[in-house]
């Protein structure tokens, strides 16, 4: 009798121990179907060739004595002009808060801008002599990746689809306004513009971005201005004693609870260690 006891038990305690693995497992299969399909979804929006298409309003900016039009781009696609006008571009905004990391993170840059990953959208000042060619244009014709060689580029975004902390989003590597051209609400519309491509049409959870503390002017821009908060998986948030080390903030604005909670939702500041120390290698840098 005594062992039938034992033996009782013991089936007991294997059905319980079965009824967990079974817990676990169907909990990392849940977690591997998420998985499949955030990857899919970011798979169709990379697959896009012109996330200008949708917003036929965001096909020109005429504020404040200026013309412009936008086009779509790609960095496998980049004339030898066009990465040269980039590189020089980046130079003359980032140098300066960069300081001496600049040649450093110079050469990340030029690798990072010929991606097949990274995405383009590409300001162009509207010449005299095309102002009024360029209202008689389709809109196919406006935003073509093939960028008008008449009319020079004035900014440009670079941006990417990405998964952050299990959540998809849209991911601006570079928002670079030349300074002539600062200040007068371009850098408002392209974010603006930004955020539509990222929530309307692609399902992104949230525009995220990296600030250069000692670009203050672009921090007090999205923080005061545009309303982006300094991400859960930022340094300053995550690790207290990074907060001082490193020299950038991870900024986000979240579309979605989801992702609210992940990239906006409180943490627990830690000491010592993180697995945060190296994720955004790729940081954003803002001239608006």
């Amino acid at each position: 009798m005594e062992n039938k006891g034992l033996l009782s038990h013991s089936r007991f305690e294997n059905n319980g121990s079965g009824d967990s693995n079974r817990d676990q497992s169907s909990k990392r299969r849940k977690i591997l179907e998420q998985k499949k399909v955030m990857d899919q979804l970011i798979d169709v929006a990379c697959a896009q060739k012109d996330h200008l298409s949708s917003f036929p309003s965001f096909h020109h900016f005429n504020c404040g004595g200026l013309s412009l039009y936008l086009q779509s781009g790609h960095g496998n696609k980049l004339s030898h002009s066009v990465k040269k006008y980039v590189q020089n571009l980046l130079k003359i905004n980032m140098a300066g808060p960069y300081g001496s990391q600049w040649p450093t993170e110079e050469k990340v840059k030029h690798r990072e801008m010929v991606s097949t990953h990274a995405h383009y959208i590409f300001v162009h000042e509207t010449s005299n002599a095309n102002a009024n060619g360029m209202s008689s244009k389709s809109d196919a014709e406006k935003t073509t990746t093939t960028l008008n060689k008449k009319d020079p580029v004035v900014a440009f975004v670079h941006f990417r689809f990405i998964l952050e902390e299990t959540i998809p989003v849209l991911y601006v590597y570079e928002l670079q306004i030349e300074p002539r051209f600062q200040g007068r609400g371009l850098g408002t519309f392209l974010m603006e513009l930004i955020e539509l491509i990222a929530c309307k049409v692609n399902c992104m959870g949230a525009v995220v971005f990296t600030v250069q503390k000692a670009n203050s002017k672009a921090l007090n821009f999205y923080q005061s201005k545009l309303r982006y908060t300094i991400s859960s998986i930022s340094p300053s948030r995550v690790n207290l004693s990074m907060a001082v080390e490193t020299s950038y903030e991870i900024l986000c604005k979240a579309f979605n609870e989801d992702a609210k909670a992940v990239l906006e939702g409180e943490v627990k500041t830690v000491r010592g260690e993180s697995a945060c120390e190296d994720d955004q290698a790729e940081s954003l840098h803002c001239f608006c």
